[in-house]
């Protein structure tokens, strides 16, 4: 949806706030697998769409098998940004931003894709309210 209609939408249903998940496939290994890149990455991101942060990020990784693998949450001022990584079967990551402050799920779809070379990326939008 173009942001305008998206924005339109927003104002019309006095949505409380707005969530894009955005699943991107054929991520660089070594990005997904780098602290220092997924730091800067929050970082950027939280720029990107004009948001602040609120508290330290939580990064880590943990679990077992094909289940390990980096998890980040960041509060926001208006809400929160986490992610997961896949980097055993097919060096995915799940990223969810939710906030009531209204953002261009599009733009952070499209930033999250060149930051970490995906070759595939969708992007689901939801209005909250």
């Amino acid at each position: 949806m173009k942001i305008s209609a998206l924005r339109l939408l927003y104002k019309k249903q006095q949505a409380w706030g707005l969530t894009a998940s955005i699943d991107l496939s054929g991520c660089d290994h070594e990005l997904i697998q780098s602290p220092q890149a997924i730091r800067n990455f929050v970082k950027k991101m939280i720029a990107t769409i004009g948001m602040k942060t609120h508290g330290p990020m939580r990064l880590e990784r943990f679990a077992e098998g094909h289940l390990e693998g980096y998890s980040v949450m960041q509060f926001l001022e208006t809400s929160s940004l986490t992610i997961h990584f896949d980097h055993m079967i097919k060096d995915r990551a799940f990223i969810d931003i939710f906030s009531c402050q209204f953002f261009d799920p599009n733009q952070a779809e499209k930033f999250a894709k060149k930051y970490f070379k995906a070759k595939k990326s969708k992007v689901k939008t939801i209005i909250r309210y």
